[in-house]
């Protein structure tokens, strides 16, 4: 299982020595001083083109939009040219219920230097063959290729990510999985770079993958700028992992075990166990499991976990309370317990955890 927000392999052949990359994790690294301009030799202006069609969600287009095609010059990011690459003739509907119109088609991929599929209309539908023969042909030729959240599908449509490593949404990815059984799949992780093609988890993770494209080419600080314009963290901790629902299902097999986890819900703070929340229902060990199973889908274990996981998690957001009081009040009963269990379903800490969605 991977413990961080980013997976990353080799550089691409065709752009890079053959030596492996170092894989990249989670923890950031003070960068040296960039030079003035992007990374984007031999070429310059470096060609960006993102694939539209129609019924394309516009928060997923405008993300390679707002990265790539503003004009950053006043914080020294230089050299994109960016292009919006259409598969279908004419005005495109959008799942927003306004059309939009691209100027480039299908052609316009063939001197791209790196190809951006946003995301993908339907999972069952295969993308047109003229997209994955020209995703095919740009692949052949050295270009990057990048598939934002169900962009991944058309990746793997067209036979690019097989034996790699790739991601997608969360709630897809086991659905991509079984689709694609020649891909590495890991839902976990924010985005995944393996070189010469990244994919990414869903609609916000497309714009940490995107920044991470830019810190490849023009390195970390022109990155943290665009990031600083987006007002969006320039690399975010954790994976995944902190995003995935875990909802209650609708059946609770009667007001006897309902009422019980709604007391639960407000005790967590009490040292809970299977036996006394067997006692309290007035069923044997063996019955209570059984039920509990049957309504939660889990164990009482890991039900409970979840649900301090769940309180911790609001507490941090909405609170000013010490990460100490926080592990008493959710049940955790020491900082290091909270800590460890925190970082383990999350990939990150109480802390960041705090900084990142409250911004202290």
């Amino acid at each position: 299982m991977a413990r961080s927000a980013v997976r990353a392999a080799a550089t691409p052949a065709s752009k890079a020595a053959s030596k492996p990359a170092k894989r990249r994790t989670s923890r950031a690294r003070p960068e040296r001083q960039e030079t003035q301009t992007c990374r984007t030799a031999p070429k310059t202006p470096h060609v960006v083109a993102a694939v539209a069609f129609d019924g394309i969600s516009p928060f997923h287009l405008s993300v390679p939009c707002v990265v790539f095609a503003e004009d950053r010059s006043d914080g020294g990011v230089l050299g994109f040219e960016f292009r919006v690459c259409s598969i279908d003739p004419g005005p495109l509907a959008t799942t927003a219920g306004f059309s939009i119109a691209a100027t480039h088609g299908l052609d316009a991929l063939a001197d791209a230097d790196t190809i951006i599929v946003p995301t993908w209309r339907d999972p069952d539908e295969t993308p047109p063959g003229a997209l994955l023969d020209a995703l095919r042909a740009a692949h052949a030729r050295g270009a990057q290729l990048v598939g934002l959240c169900l962009g991944a599908y058309v990746l793997a449509a067209a036979g690019l990510l097989d034996g790699r490593a790739a991601t997608t949404h969360w709630a897809w990815a086991a659905d991509f999985a079984r689709r694609f059984p020649n891909v590495k799949v890991d839902p976990q992780v924010l985005y995944v770079d393996d070189g010469d093609i990244l994919t990414s988890a869903g609609t916000a993770a497309g714009l940490d993958c995107c920044l991470h494209v830019v810190r490849k080419l023009c390195g970390a600080q022109r990155a943290n700028y665009i990031a600083r314009r987006l007002v969006v963290p320039p690399h975010r901790q954790g994976g995944q992992a902190q995003y995935v629902q875990q909802p209650m299902p609708p059946d609770l097999r009667g007001d006897r075990l309902s009422a019980l986890l709604d007391w639960v819900h407000g005790t967590l703070d009490a040292p809970h166990t299977l036996d006394s929340l067997a006692g309290r229902a007035a069923m044997s060990r063996r019955t209570f499991t059984r039920h509990f199973k049957a309504a939660t889908g889990t164990t009482v274990s890991a039900w409970l976990l979840a649900q301090r996981l769940a309180r911790a998690q609001q507490l941090l957001e909405s609170t000013d309370e010490s990460i100490e009081s926080i592990a008493g009040m959710a049940g955790f009963g020491s900082t290091a317990s909270l800590r460890q269990h925190f970082t383990d379903a999350f990939r990150t800490s109480p802390s960041a955890w705090r900084r990142e969605f409250r911004g202290v």
